[in-house]
């Protein structure tokens, strides 16, 4: 059997490890059209920030391919021939596949405004661009950085760190707005102030102006006003590679649409990681994922799928854990669930009185209870009620994170938390104590 992987991520290298767990015999070829090896993209965070030289992400050596037997080759697929199954390389090398899996994960999106293409630009996407952005870092004296989410606040803890004076715009009034509630978002915004970071809120670019050297040297403001930079990170958002599916009769939404066993509508063809849209049963839909564990979890499973193991794939619950600015931050589930009917959802705030904490709740479909300790908070997003019993949806921790394996349990088991809610108003030490309590129903600790 040949095997073809078109990605040298996560999902392709997880793949990969799978199908030569089960199949010894086959033929396995990987494509990247990066010229490394395969490397850890959560860690380039940890590389613009100087916590680590760049060579540290780089997660599996030439000796690890070898002995799987794996072929890596570098190069760009330009063309895919579905009917005689194979793959036509830009230098016009060809590989045939008996099985193909597409795994060319998910790039930054560009600035849509005028000035994109300009020296200065910088995005924290690949091993190669957060060199290049480290090489810009060391000359640059002013940053713009523009996005709303975890990218773009390591992109400003980042350049903070090397010394760039450096300028978070925002759009919106406060930050990370679509996952923080107001007090989250101001315990963040007093970290990145005490670091040196100046937030504009309620500030929007439309356009980036170069000099005579065609390099970074300001912004036009939506007021008209021009601010002074030589340097300008983008992190709004990513969008899948599909430019190798499009003029195929693979079936494409927003990505690669395959069911729940990762195969596209060609029976051949798989697809894994931030290029598939995968059914996700938290949401009811079909929805795409760039979160590194679902990454690997959707490359094993498809894997599996290749080498004739049904593995139907199930996505588990949404989970994302980063440090910024000394703050270590777990996201896991819901921690906004839809707001279509917007009497059906009720955001509990914390009452200060002194030290102590105070939660709320209220009879609606979803309810939020959220406490704060010093730097330390605590959000549940409850689900269920009217009689059914209560599970925890999602939870956003910040500061200590004793809870969050016993609490990701609790929401991938979506085990009953109803014994919890007479606990919610009780001392932190007490209410931690009952959710770890619950958490043994499903983990067993040592």
């Amino acid at each position: 059997m040949n095997y073809l992987i078109i990605g040298n991520g996560a999902a392709g290298i997880t793949a990969a490890e799978t199908i030569r767990q089960h199949d010894p015999r086959g033929q396995i070829t990987i494509l990247s059209a990066e010229p490394s090896l395969m490397y850890s993209r959560p860690g380039l965070a940890y590389v613009i920030s100087g916590e680590i030289p760049p060579q540290q992400v780089i997660a599996r050596t030439r000796e690890w391919y070898a002995d799987l037997r794996l072929e890596l080759v570098h190069g760009r697929a330009q063309s895919l021939d579905v009917h005689n199954r194979i793959v036509t390389l830009a230098d016009g090398r060809v590989l045939p596949y008996h099985k193909l899996l597409i795994a060319t994960g998910a790039r930054a999106v560009p600035p849509p405004y005028p000035g994109s293409d300009l020296d200065g630009v910088v995005y924290l996407d690949t091993l190669e661009g957060t060199k290049e952005l480290l090489k810009k870092a060391r000359r640059g004296k002013r940053g713009v950085v523009i996005g709303g989410g975890i990218t773009a606040l390591e992109m400003v803890e980042g350049l903070a760190q090397r010394g760039v004076d450096t300028h978070y715009f925002l759009r919106r009034d406060r930050l990370w707005s679509q996952v923080f509630n107001e007090a989250e978002s101001r315990l963040l915004a007093e970290k990145m102030h005490h670091h040196g970071v100046h937030i504009h809120t309620n500030t929007e670019a439309t356009e980036i102006l170069g000099n005579w050297r065609h390099k970074v040297r300001a912004v036009r403001l939506q007021n008209g006003e021009e601010f002074n930079c030589n340097l300008f990170g983008v992190a709004i958002g990513v969008k899948p590679q599909l430019e190798l599916v499009k003029d195929t009769p693979i079936q494409t939404d927003r990505a690669i649409l395959v069911n729940e066993f990762l195969q596209s509508n060609i029976p051949t063809v798989y697809a894994a990681g931030d290029c598939a849209q995968v059914y996700d049963r938290w949401s009811d839909k079909h929805l795409l994922d760039v979160l590194w564990p679902s990454a690997i979890a959707t490359g094993r499973a498809a894997a599996l799928n290749m080498v004739e193991q049904p593995t139907p794939y199930q996505k588990g619950s949404p989970f994302n854990v980063c440090l910024l600015f000394g703050l270590h931050i777990t996201i896991i589930g819901q921690i906004s669930p839809d707001r279509q009917a917007k009497d059906d959802f009720a955001e509990i705030q914390h009452l200060s009185r002194g030290s102590s904490e105070a939660w709320f709740t209220f009879p609606r479909n979803y309810q939020s209870a959220w406490a704060k300790s010093g730097s330390h908070t605590l959000r549940l997003a409850l689900g269920g009620g009217n009689g059914h019993g209560r599970t925890i949806v999602g939870a956003l921790i910040m500061g200590e994170q004793t809870l969050a394996d016993p609490l990701r349990a609790l929401i991938e088991n979506q085990v009953d938390a109803t014994p919890l809610l007479s606990y919610l108003q009780s001392d932190r030490e007490t209410l931690h104590r009952e959710i770890m309590r619950l958490s043994l129903s499903v983990i067993r600790y040592p």
